[in-house]
């Protein structure tokens, strides 16, 4: 490889990266916002869980007034957030991991704005998919959605019925093998397994859990007396339970099994040849 090509690949990572911090400006800010209001007065009239609440809706307003998420996005991330929210519920009952602190919107243990951490998740989906011009070839909707339910439901029903996580993530990997993921960094295209994409951010996810969990969002039973990082095994967890994210942000994206038939989509190939019309270096991978 010549001194070009490693220079191109050297800036195409930096741009991939610099599209991720993009992606997840939500989250950062959500996340931020939780760990800085640990340093508020403890004898505030109201709850630090209420100023998290009012706080992740601002965030929400403010990102769609800024344009980071549109209407669809919006809805998107409601439902994301919705359906975590029925998830903390069940979890904390079931005693996974607790709310220690007070709070006025507070329900069954679970602070009202439990339900933004998911919504922090569909929108980095959301934006990913806008910002990098995501497409998906090989895709089974169908498929992916029943899995999805299944995965969803698992995390519920282990709890008195034999845990499937591992037959799950087998079939899984069956669902998505030959589905890749399109996007676009600079002017170049690229794709990835959409397996590979599930278990990179199932790996970022729990990184981003530590980090919630050491600025107080939440606590496991075994954080309650210090904080102390979350178990690998949540990085497996992490990655099956963003199928269910990306099944909702897919088929807002029409993604539908005609659309997902072809090796390539017709737009792919479109913006690839652009691409290479546009291209400077000729080095690109």
């Amino acid at each position: 490889m010549t001194f070009q090509g490693i220079a191109h690949g050297c800036a195409q990572f930096w741009r991939f990266g610099l599209n991720q911090v993009r992606a997840v400006a939500f989250a950062v800010v959500l996340v931020g916002g939780i760990g800085a209001s640990r340093l508020l007065p403890a004898d505030l009239p109201v709850a630090r869980y209420d100023l998290l609440l009012v706080y992740g809706v601002a965030l929400t307003v403010l990102a769609r007034k800024v344009g980071w998420d549109g209407p669809r996005d919006t809805a998107v991330i409601l439902g994301c957030h919705l359906v975590g929210l029925l998830f903390e519920l069940v979890k904390v009952q079931m005693g996974s991991w607790t709310y220690p602190e007070d709070a006025v919107f507070k329900v069954a243990g679970v602070p009202l704005y439990g339900g933004f951490l998911y919504s922090a998740v569909g929108s980095y989906c959301c934006r990913s998919w806008k910002i990098m011009d995501l497409s998906l070839s090989g895709y089974r909707p169908r498929v992916m959605a029943v899995l999805a339910a299944a995965v969803y439901l698992n995390f519920f029903t282990h709890h008195w019925l034999p845990d499937a996580r591992v037959p799950l993530a087998v079939l899984l990997l069956g669902a998505t093998a030959g589905t890749w993921v399109h996007f676009t960094v600079g002017l170049s295209r690229y794709r990835m397994p959409l397996a590979l994409a599930f278990t990179l951010i199932g790996f970022f996810l729990w990184v981003a859990e530590n980090a919630a969990t050491y600025v107080g969002a939440w606590a496991y039973p075994h954080q309650l007396d210090g904080w102390q990082p979350v178990p690998l095994s949540k990085f497996g967890a992490w990655a099956l339970l963003i199928s269910v994210t990306f099944v909702l942000v897919a088929r807002t994206r029409g993604q539908s099994a005609a659309e997902s038939s072809a090796s390539i989509s017709v737009a792919d190939r479109s913006r690839t040849a652009r691409a290479k019309r546009s291209r400077v270096s000729p080095h690109s991978p």
